[in-house]
């Protein structure tokens, strides 16, 4: 194996590491981190729960002395500020490495070079860029909020074959079978909140949690819901005590209903007397939130679209036909040029079921 194959392969592996944590470490990246000496893991370990402690620390605390001599292999650049926690990089240099490998560098400012500096400064060899696409996509939503001031959307959408949602009188459940459902719980787990429109939450009374993965922390349930229209009661309200709502609403818009279950009021611009979605997305990265699995329904996916807010769009398609009654997959884009029509890059086909799911990535 030579070396190249060699750091891909335990890039790889601390890449692994880091999707453990997807979902469970915002505001923070979820970063990988293993510990190689004489082609033996001395030390793995990935960003824990709320963002701390990070990989590096846990993997150095798996290697203790051994790590002296040995080589990191971290899917982001190690940190160089002092926080709620000390640099990352200084435990690397106390720990003794010789080598540190990196996936990619962080566009944190308060990082930004300076974690790679510090490590060469202290006479570490520093290998860069190994397995860099694959780690700029694993922190694609960290990067969105840090260069953006958003976080990153995925938008679902359970369709027929002739594309609807639902038929004419919103029956919806089930449009696809009982393993793309089981698909749907892995991918809400892997992002920070699941996001709806009001009218998802009228016509299904959803729970929007993580079910069947274990104990974990749940995602922060997100509506959109201009006026503030839903009425207090059902799944959301009875537990948003115990797993957050949170509620993107214009200014005017009366939230004292919602006060008493714990749901979250958050006041977004207007635009056409609707919440101004990009501005709604912006409220969210303040918030901290990374990445947004977003489940519709159609009015708020095409606006989303529409708003070139989509990065990552599932398609999950069963092999039911509904018909031209039934409710369109997305909503009025007002599309007439068909060259102006927002287009994806197709990314993974697969069979899941009886089912075909695809996504699709913004170019």
């Amino acid at each position: 194996m030579s070396l190249t194959a060699t750091d891909k392969r335990w890039m790889a592996l601390a890449l692994s590491d880091g999707q453990r944590g997807l979902g469970q470490t915002w505001p923070n990246p979820s970063v990988g981190c293993v510990i190689v000496k004489n082609a033996r893991v001395l030390g793995r370990g990935h960003t824990q729960p709320g963002g701390r402690p990070h990989a590096e620390v846990m993997a150095l605390r798996q290697a203790g002395n051994a790590a002296h001599g040995a080589t990191a292999y971290v899917t982001l650049e190690p940190c160089s500020h002092t926080g709620k926690t000390p640099p990352c990089a200084t435990a690397l240099i106390n720990a003794g490495l010789s080598r540190v490998v990196i996936a990619t560098t962080d566009p944190d400012p308060r990082v930004a070079g300076n974690g790679i500096q510090m490590l060469r400064d202290a006479g570490i060899d520093i290998t860069m860029d190994v397995l860099k696409s694959e780690a700029d996509a694993a922190n694609a939503g960290f990067f969105y909020r840090i260069k953006h001031n958003r976080p990153f959307i995925t938008l679902k959408l359970a369709i027929s074959l002739d594309g609807r949602i639902a038929t004419s009188t919103d029956d919806s459940q089930w449009i696809t079978g009982e393993q793309s459902r089981r698909f749907v719980h892995y991918l809400r787990a892997t992002h920070d909140a699941v996001m709806v429109g009001r009218g998802t939450v009228d016509a299904d009374d959803p729970t929007l949690n993580v079910r069947g993965f274990g104990k974990r922390t749940q995602p922060v349930r997100v509506i959109i819901d201009s006026h503030m229209s839903t009425p207090p009661k059902g799944n959301l309200a009875n537990t948003a005590n115990n797993t957050p709502v949170w509620f993107c609403h214009t200014a005017g818009a009366e939230f004292t209903p919602w006060k008493n279950t714990g749901a979250i009021s958050i006041p977004c611009e207007t635009t056409d007397n609707r919440v101004n979605i990009t501005d709604a997305m912006t409220q969210l990265a303040n918030a901290g939130l990374t990445r947004i699995f977003c489940e519709g329904g159609g009015t708020l996916g095409g606006s989303l679209i529409k708003a070139g807010l989509v990065d990552q769009l599932i398609i999950m398609q069963a092999g039911v036909a509904i018909g031209a009654d039934g409710k369109p997959s997305l909503g009025d884009m007002k599309n007439t040029v068909l060259a102006n029509a927002p287009r994806f890059e197709l990314n993974d086909l697969r069979q899941i079921g009886d089912d075909t799911v695809s996504v699709w990535n913004k170019p």
